[in-house]
């Protein structure tokens, strides 16, 4: 009976928020379309000679691989197998510009290189099941639905579901020694794959396991300001935090850059997929930390991290930037007309920003990738100051939304 409940319980869920999404993107998009920094002529030649620079990458990709990052002083691209956490970033942005360009070919490039990816459907050994199938699959279902992928998300979702322990509360991101559970904030991500799952099998499960892993995420997570942990090394036998602290930001009491945008991003979707008010509170909460530090720069293009020790000599971290606009051109349709100018005002300056020479690639260069500046691991010293997949992937994803929302 309760499955049952439940499950009502997520139709209604999800049926509210579609009345409430859209009246709420109405009328905040009529609030907001009266000036834009980015022209519609504007937006047309930039996904115009991003479907160039894909092409341009996708001549230079080994069969099997995927792109990783491209070093410049070298001329050499870097690639990856299907099984790298950013396998389904290189799909998902042929995809998305398919859809701004109609450009068949990025649509075959696509199907081509998912053919390659769709065997870690069966892959349990990793959190990020959904950045690497719900980006590429989940994009090409929307386009053009099939059975197929229904099955192949399904089964990315029973993958992923196989790392929760309900001890813990939580989905485990890295393996790791027996005494340790590991957990991101990376994950946060991943849990739309989740929500997916509970609606198109009705399995309630899944949609408890992402609920129960963000509140879990919530009260171990982040500090009293909103900034949050990079990672929470749980006790797998009680489930009590044991460490919080950071691998790929400055320091373990810092606030990483990219880590804060995953939070946001995630709290978002949270939001829309439960319409629990928490949710809604915490992606705030987020967003406001990250607009009202003293530390983010006139550009909105944050440092790799906010309290890194160099600034304003520090890195900037595009990606942050990407995934942090994407987020906010989604929040900002679910507050307050004040703030959501505030929210949209700030991404469409992440925007411009990103969008720039000094971010964004200039056509026929850098190997085909489309964003500059992007830092991976800082710490471990990996992929500094390079162009990076899902860099690109969030900053098409957040163009696609101004887009949308600029509509008059």
């Amino acid at each position: 009976m309760r499955t049952y409940l439940l499950i009502a319980r997520v139709s209604l869920l999800i049926a509210l928020h579609s009345l409430l999404a859209c009246s709420s993107s109405k009328q905040n998009s009529k609030s907001l379309s009266s000036k834009h920094l980015l022209s519609k002529e504007t937006i047309f030649q930039m996904y115009t000679a991003s479907a160039n620079q894909y092409k341009l990458l996708a001549s230079s990709l080994p069969p099997n691989r995927f792109p990783r990052t491209f070093h410049p002083n070298q001329n050499r691209l870097e690639t990856s197998g299907s099984d790298w956490w950013c396998s389904g970033f290189y799909p998902g942005t042929l995809l998305y510009l398919y859809q701004s360009t109609a450009d068949q070919k990025l649509y075959e490039e696509a199907m081509r290189i998912m053919e390659v990816l769709k065997k870690e459907q069966y892959n349990t050994t990793t959190h990020d099941l959904g950045f690497m199938m719900y980006c590429s699959f989940g994009n090409a279902n929307q386009i053009a639905p099939k059975p197929e992928y229904k099955d192949i998300l399904i089964n990315s979702a029973k993958s992923l579901a196989t790392r929760f322990d309900p001890k813990v509360r939580a989905i485990r991101s890295w393996d790791s020694d027996k005494e340790d559970y590991l957990v991101i904030i990376d994950n946060m991500m991943n849990l739309e794959l989740l929500f997916w799952a509970t609606r198109v099998t009705g399995d309630s499960s899944f949609y408890e396991i992402a609920t129960t892993h963000a509140n879990t995420t919530i009260q171990n997570h982040f500090r009293p300001d909103y900034s949050s942990y990079h990672v929470i090394n749980y006790d797998p036998t009680t489930g009590a935090v044991q460490q919080k602290r950071t691998a790929q930001g400055y320091s373990n009491e810092s606030a990483w850059a990219r880590g804060q945008a995953w939070g946001l991003y995630g709290f978002t979707v949270m939001y829309r997929e439960t319409k629990d008010p928490k949710y809604l509170a915490q992606a705030k909460g987020i967003a406001d930390f990250m607009l009202h530090h003293p530390n983010l720069p006139q550009d909105k293009i944050p440092y790799w991290d906010f309290n890194a020790p160099n600034i304003p000599n520090a890195l900037r971290d595009a990606s942050a930037a990407g995934i942090t606009s994407a987020a906010l051109l989604e929040l900002c349709q679910y507050v307050p007309a004040k703030t959501s100018k505030e929210y949209f005002a700030a991404a469409e300056t992440m925007l411009q920003s990103l969008s720039s020479d000094t971010y964004r690639y200039a056509p026929g260069t850098n190997g085909g990738f489309l964003i500059k500046h992007g830092v991976g691991h800082f710490p471990q010293g990996t992929e500094i100051d390079v162009p990076l997949t899902y860099a690109d992937y969030y900053f098409i994803e957040a163009l696609k939304r101004y887009q949308e929302l600029s509509k008059n």
